[in-house]
């Protein structure tokens, strides 16, 4: 089963698209990211929610 993390961010609608845009890019490229929802409520504001997978490490030594 797949898991994933979530952010929430909220932008406030006087935010311009450009900055919206360049930090959701960065987001995904650098830190592995992606839009999961994004939402405009009536008064123009933005709600983006980000997931990521989680990745588990599971230990490679063995007991004796």
């Amino acid at each position: 089963m797949i898991e994933y993390e979530f952010w929430s961010l909220n932008f406030h609608r006087t935010d311009s698209r450009a900055a919206v845009c360049r930090l959701l890019t960065e987001a995904a490229e650098y830190h592995g990211w992606e839009i999961d929802r994004l939402r405009r409520d009536p008064k123009g504001n933005r709600t983006v929610t980000l997931r990521r997978k989680v990745i588990r490490m599971r230990s490679t030594l063995q007991a004796f």
